[in-house]
């Protein structure tokens, strides 16, 4: 394990590795505790059996505890790994999922460098600890970050690492995990969710939308979360297009699902929407494709032209850019001087939509000449929160930021 996430800070409480001397001591105390136990007389077989249960029972708590420790440890790992994007999760986390048994339940707050807002949004985690009545912790994190991060273990399971940015959006997600009443009466009200009136664009008679992402940004997975159902309702009556950036800021498996997004578009808008559903959440392409059923063999050949036609491997691996260029949109994004995810283009024209589905619906159908009856259709305009997770499961703010 990483040395890098072993400082525990305000509780000054090190995370016990696999092979942790004190472990390993309650490990041979109670071996040795068995072992006293066969050594019993065989004339009182029923306290014999009695003890030796105890006894295997304490040896087999110590597994769990050791087991508990190793999945924080790796919890916080994902984290430092880049899983977060930098910035958060959905309301219902980035789930990495694996079952613990026994109760070591606890909430470890990830405190990272550079985060301003942190010392006021530990308060809240350890309030939230509080009510769910687990231990809290606290760990130091030396990579810049400008949100804090925490993992849960409740109730018996290792549920969720997740990063959040308000006392809102946390819990909101915690609200959403566990189903305790106490924490779900106390969500914060979200802000008035009337949505404005949309921005002015040039009309047509089927007007053509042109979202920019980065596919492991989490603004620009933020924006997919609010275009999915925008994309499933008016498809058919407008070109709504997923693009992509023009540089690449989260590594080669953002060039990857780029290259996965670009092929499932090929296979029409109601793939697509299919595929990003499932995408979004569960964060495994091959799965995905086989669950939105796919066609494997165009998917294939869409790839390859992506080679033959952009070389999108060796512009990547060949780079000694900071940002690694991504080619396939590049031209498009030139034109209409895109410079990071997310950017949104309506009839040629860029233009600011707040990240909900109603808001980016009213932006199209404001681009009609003449809008279809689909534009009459009420959408979610709960903000979606940036990162990975469901599509309509809100949380997020009003925001503009993004990666680039």
């Amino acid at each position: 394990m990483s040395k890098k996430i072993r400082n525990f800070s305000k509780n000054n409480v090190p995370a016990k590795e696999p092979g942790n001397t004190e472990v390993s001591f309650e490990r041979k105390e109670s071996h040795d505790s068995i072992k006293e136990v066969e050594k019993m007389p065989e004339n009182n077989k029923e306290q014999k059996t009695e003890a030796k249960a105890a006894a295997k029972e304490r040896s087999r708590n110590i597994s769990v505890s050791k087991s508990h420790i190793t999945y924080v440890g790796i919890a916080i790992i994902f984290f430092a790994m880049g899983f977060m994007v930098n910035y958060g999760i959905s309301p219902t986390g980035q789930i990495i999922s694996a079952p613990v048994e026994g109760s070591s339940d606890q909430l470890v707050f990830i405190n990272p460098q550079g985060c301003a807002d942190c010392d006021a949004l530990q308060v809240v985690a350890e309030q939230v600890a509080s009510t769910l009545n687990i231990p809290f912790k606290i760990t130091g994190f030396d990579r810049e970050m400008e949100t804090p991060g925490y993992v849960l273990l409740y109730e018996g399971k290792f549920v969720t690492t997740a990063a959040f940015d308000t006392e809102a959006t946390l819990m909101n997600q915690i609200c959403q995990l566990t189903g305790k009443e106490e924490i779900c009466d106390e969500v914060p009200e979200q802000p008035d969710t009337a949505e404005p009136a949309p921005p002015e664009s040039p009309k047509s008679d089927r007007p053509v939308a042109n979202a920019f992402v980065m596919s492991y940004c989490p603004y620009g997975t933020q924006f997919m979360k609010a275009y999915v159902p925008v994309i499933e309702l008016l498809g058919e009556k407008a070109d709504i297009n997923l693009n992509f950036v023009h540089y690449l800021m989260h590594g080669e498996k953002e060039m990857v699902e780029n290259n996965n997004i670009y092929c499932a578009q090929e296979q029409g808008s109601d793939v697509l929407a299919k595929y990003l559903r499932c995408f979004l959440e569960k964060q495994d392409s091959q799965s995905c494709r086989m669950e939105v059923g796919m066609d494997e063999d165009a998917f294939s050949a869409c790839l390859q032209s992506l080679e033959d036609d952009f070389d999108v491997t060796n512009a990547f691996r060949n780079s000694d850019q900071q940002y690694p260029p991504y080619p396939v949109d590049a031209a498009l994004a030139s034109q209409y001087g895109v410079r990071g995810s997310p950017s949104f283009v309506l009839n040629g024209q860029t233009v600011q939509v707040t990240r909900s589905a109603e808001a980016i619906k009213d932006a199209i159908c404001a681009a009609f000449n003449t809008p279809p009856a689909e534009c009459d259709t009420q959408l979610s305009t709960a903000a979606e929160a940036p990162g990975f997770g469901p599509v309509g499961s809100g949380g997020g703010t009003d925001t503009a930021a993004g990666c680039g």
